[in-house]
């Protein structure tokens, strides 16, 4: 990819973020100006403002640090550790009453939540691209001594419970598909009940998690499997085994030594094993329209990079088993919503390994937006991924903490409660407190979410491999 393409991209993902933090602030702005507030500041981005412009009393401006925004309303709870400093202090002005405040307050998420019908409306009407393999839970590949290979698990078998909970899909964004009911199991020794042929087996699978170094996210559990997947080939490389094999577009390999293969994983684990001196080549039955025939073949080192260790130089089609889906707004609404509570579930429970290192913050966001723009379906892809986090944005900024809107409301409820206000000296040390945890979070988040991209995309591509001519 061009660096001009790179760039257009990368403005496209921070576009598509700041249109959800601006229509969420907005929903701050319009209520303020409605119950007759004093507006100072609207803000995307939080800090020191890099750039500003005032027009008729109030400041936009632009923060240095890339994530949220905010609108500067001195009549509400001061946060200034966010915000900076402003012109005037809320005893100057007039008191707003509590219900004005936790109007104000609510705005923004109510915002974000019509927002994300908005989007999902689109989404209902263009479609959702998923993978057709996907609707069932049925394992393409099974890792030779893995967990789920020594549990007894075998590619083709279809996963039906994992510790008692049905699950409908592989990995979807769904808290009833196979990936995430692994990583979120809490027990030792993971329950899996599968289907093969017509016959039911529960098995037992212990998990495994790699070693991460101190600067990576923890391991999440796994039990080394992967969806069902085509092995179909959309070029070889020049002088590579696959090329001078006579390989070509749209073959598919469905067979290994005569066995029915189900992935590219398993592709992907006779190239590992050729690692070895005394490798031997291997069968490859190859479907290329109606007609089957084989090719035998060794994979080899390129002549550059030194590093990739042998292959058979095939770069594979993707998106083959794509369709569009097209569901209903309220029913995006509510998968969003019941991923967001598993999620939050899963953080605080003390009996999984999800903690809050796992979460993701701007810089994972902008990094989700990249790659979908760069899918010929990106566009579709954003869309849907927009219903999640305009739902995620509402429900989170919900929560009753101060500095975020729920903790606004619960300031106001409290106020209203009490008859007067809580006291501005008490507020500010409150409020500077929590600001001071949310930005140290935000990051902290943003650390590991900085070292997956760089890491995710320090691989060698293929353009980058050369294989020498055979004599």
């Amino acid at each position: 990819m061009s660096i001009l393409k790179i760039i257009f991209v990368v403005l496209e993902a921070l576009l598509a973020l700041n249109l959800l933090i601006f229509v969420h602030e907005l929903g701050h702005f319009l209520a303020a100006r409605w119950r007759g507030m004093k507006v100072e500041r609207f803000a995307i981005w939080f800090g020191k403002p890099i750039w500003s412009t005032k027009i008729n009393g109030v400041e936009y401006a632009l923060g240095w640090i890339p994530a949220g925004g905010y609108v500067s309303l001195p009549q509400m709870a001061t946060m200034e550790a966010i915000e900076g400093k402003t012109e005037n202090h809320a005893e100057q002005l007039p008191a707003a009453s509590p219900l004005d405040k936790i109007i104000v307050a609510f705005a923004g998420p109510l915002f974000s939540f019509l927002l994300a019908i908005v989007f999902a409306v689109v989404v209902w009407k263009v479609g959702k691209p998923i993978n057709t393999v996907d609707t069932k839970p049925v394992l393409g590949w099974v890792e030779p001594d893995g967990p789920a290979w020594k549990a007894g698990l075998r590619p083709g078998d279809e996963v039906l419970e994992v510790d008692g909970h049905p699950v409908h899909s592989f990995g979807s964004q769904s808290e009833d598909s196979l990936t995430w009911r692994i990583i979120t199991s809490e027990r030792t020794n993971i329950a899996i009940t599968y289907l093969r042929g017509e016959a039911t087996n529960t098995v037992y699978a212990t998990p495994f998690k790699r070693e991460t170094k101190w600067y990576e996210r923890k391991a999440l559990r796994q039990i080394k499997v992967g969806p069902i997947q085509k092995a179909l080939i959309a070029r070889t490389i020049t002088n590579s085994p696959a090329s001078l094999a006579g390989l070509k577009f749209g073959d598919e390999i469905v067979k290994i030594d005569g066995e029915p293969i189900f992935s590219l994983g398993a592709i992907e684990h006779v190239e590992d094993a050729m690692t070895n001196r005394d490798a031997k080549p291997v069968t490859f039955t190859i479907l290329r329209g109606t007609e089957e025939f084989e090719k035998q073949m060794l994979a080899v080192k390129p002549l550059t990079p030194t590093n990739v260790p042998p292959i058979f130089g095939i770069v594979w089609l993707e998106n083959t088993n794509k369709s569009l889906a097209y569901p209903g707004p309220w029913e995006q609404i509510e998968q969003s919503a019941k991923q967001i509570f598993a999620t939050i579930g899963a953080v605080v429970s003390k009996k999984t390994d999800i903690g809050v290192q796992q979460l993701g913050g701007a810089v994972m966001i902008t990094r989700v937006y990249v790659n979908l723009f760069q899918n010929e379906d990106g566009w579709r892809l954003v869309l849907w991924f927009s219903v999640l986090l305009n739902v995620n944005l509402a429900m989170l900024n919900m929560l009753p903490l101060p500095v975020l809107d729920g903790g606004h409301i619960t300031l106001s409820l409290i106020e209203a409660i009490r008859r007067r206000p809580v006291s501005p000296r008490i507020l500010n040390y409150i409020q500077s407190a929590f600001a001071v945890l949310l930005i140290g979070f935000m990051l902290f988040i943003a650390f590991f979410d900085t070292g997956d991209w760089i890491r995710s995309s320090g691989g060698v591509r293929e353009h980058q491999i050369i294989f020498a001519p055979r004599k």
